[in-house]
């Protein structure tokens, strides 16, 4: 069964889609091979153990939901077990968003973060009308925009989602992340050759795109032709290995 959206995102967005229905669509670049005709978006349900340090922390959801149209729906969350739910280690994304088939153009993004007595809640509204984005709630200072926009901007969700779509033995892939008032350049390398990722009983032909970042850090997804989901998504601080989701099962969603 798909979770309910966020309240405040979907709030927030039924303001915002008269504006983002009138704005035209734009084209994420890709370098530097000319991209072939990706398949499309289909709706899935999939669930990761989630590992930190090695350790077994819970597990996680990622889905797709297609809405209406061309709107959809992509969220993430952790939840925590054991001892990590008693602290109420918690996270949930989600990004509402319209694609052209090619194109995967954010309209709201929300995230709630709990972690033992805290709790912060951000919504982002795209305003492509107007070419900005700004963020309310718990918002970092500096963090509440507006930000410029950029054709080809999106979420950190839709990148993940957009690796999949583009990621072939030996491609540069390069995105700009706007998400969570912050503004960064994403660039990513496929690995030339691919690799072999068990899930299950299922042996998986996996391709691993990784991304360094500033101070060395980098995040690495494994992805698979044909599978609508990441495989594994691994983020590494200081040469070594930090939170781990890797994929237990995934299903297609009902429309």
């Amino acid at each position: 069964m798909i979770r309910p959206l966020l309240l405040a995102a979907l709030l927030l967005t039924l303001t915002c889609t008269a504006s983002a229905q009138d704005a035209s669509v734009e084209t994420t670049t890709v370098s530097p091979q000319q991209q072939p005709q990706p398949a499309p978006l289909q709706p899935f349900v999939a669930t990761y153990q989630v590992f930190h340090g090695g350790r077994e922390l819970g597990e996680a959801t990622m889905q797709l939901t297609h809405l209406e149209g061309p709107r959809w729906q992509v969220g993430l969350g952790m939840k925590g077990r054991g001892l990590m739910r008693l602290t109420g280690l918690n996270l949930q994304q989600s990004t509402l968003f319209d694609s052209n088939g090619t194109v995967y153009r954010p309209l709201t993004q929300a995230t709630v973060k709990r972690a033992f007595l805290s709790t912060r809640r951000t919504v982002g509204i795209y305003d492509w009308a107007h070419q900005m984005a700004h963020w309310t709630g718990d918002v970092r200072t500096g963090h509440a925009g507006p930000v410029p926009l950029q054709p080809g901007d999106m979420s950190g969700l839709l990148i993940d989602l957009a690796v999949i779509r583009d990621a072939a033995p030996g491609r540069m892939l390069d995105y700009r992340f706007v998400d969570d008032g912050r503004v960064r350049d994403h660039h990513w390398v496929v690995a030339p050759q691919t690799e072999n990722i068990a899930v299950g009983d299922i042996g998986y032909d996996a391709m691993r795109a990784n991304r360094i970042q500033d101070g060395g850090d980098d995040t690495i997804i494994w992805v698979a032709t044909g599978v609508p989901t990441p495989i594994r998504i691994l983020q590494r601080e200081d040469g070594a290995d930090s939170t781990d989701l890797r994929l237990v099962e995934y299903k297609g969603a009902t429309q």
